[in-house]
């Protein structure tokens, strides 16, 4: 049975609302009370912002940190689940995992996310540095996040998807189109259904990476069903389809881990959001 490390990043540095920077510990706590907490999972560690000059400083700094954690993970041949204040940890994490791999592989992502969190400093409207992970690991955006361990870019756009997007800005839609990124917008999804656009999204990051992930911005689903966000965004995605369709890709060996983000526990409603959180990263036990 594989071993799941459960990492949390208890920062909302990188967003407007820092209330997501209690989602982590939140979710550690219910976490021990559901009894998940046990073999094979461990709630390895939970990271918080360092002291540093400046929110840039600070993101790097913890960006940094838990590539070396997901890195050591993925090196141990276990699974990974992270749980992010706000989204601009995915730097970190997929670093990581793509630090773990040879130098002439290649990772695959599928990022679920209402958003493209695609903006670099000269698109963004907010400044916000969780809008912008995406592009960073793409390659685009300050050095100190595009450059954050030796391999840069990251991620190359063929191996990339989006699902589930349906807010966005014409700064960021240009440079994903651009570079040639495949986008499932929640028209698509809604059309053709989750698990459809989930083995579509499989096949396209799986082919020519030798691991892939997936990245969950909570803000995907339904507000009505995960109200625990910072930026909710009305017709998303069913909580229990998300589930189902990511059970039919945790299976693959070159599954590597997931990272489900942006939890904020001032906005839920009876734990809905939480309990979704810890379903959702309970399918890649195995």
């Amino acid at each position: 049975m594989t071993i799941v490390d459960f990492i949390g990043v208890a920062s909302g540095v990188g967003a407007q609302d820092h209330g997501c920077e209690a989602g982590p510990e939140a979710l550690h706590s219910t976490c021990i009370s559901s009894n998940l907490c046990e073999n094979p999972v461990q709630w390895l560690t939970t990271l918080y912002p360092p002291p540093a000059q400046d929110d840039l400083h600070t993101i790097q700094l913890l960006c940094r940190g838990l590539s070396e954690q997901v890195e050591r993970s993925v090196d141990a041949s276990h699974r990974f689940a992270v749980f992010s204040g706000d989204h601009s940890s995915a730097i970190g994490t997929w670093s990581g995992a793509r630090a773990a791999q040879p130098a002439d592989a290649a990772l695959g992502l599928i990022w679920v996310d209402a958003h493209m969190d695609s903006h670099t400093p000269e698109t963004s409207p907010s400044g916000a540095i969780h809008g912008m992970p995406l592009a960073c690991l793409l390659g685009h955006g300050p050095d100190e996040l595009t450059k954050l361990r030796a391999i840069s870019p990251v991620l190359l756009p063929q191996n990339v998807v989006l699902i589930g997007v349906r807010s966005f800005e014409v700064g960021e839609r240009a440079l994903l189109s651009s570079l040639g990124v495949h986008i499932y917008y929640m028209d698509e999804v809604k059309q053709r259904g989750l698990e459809t656009v989930m083995r579509d999204a499989h096949q396209r990051v799986a082919q020519g990476c030798s691991q892939f992930g997936v990245s969950i911005d909570l803000d995907a689903v339904d507000p009505g069903e995960a109200p625990g966000v910072g930026s909710p965004e009305q017709g998303g995605i069913h909580g229990d389809e998300l589930l189902s369709a990511l059970a039919t890709v945790v299976t693959d060996p070159a599954f590597v881990g997931i990272e489900i983000s942006e939890y904020n526990p001032a906005h839920d409603v009876g734990q809905k959001t939480a309990q979704l959180a810890l379903a959702l990263a309970n399918t890649i036990v195995r």
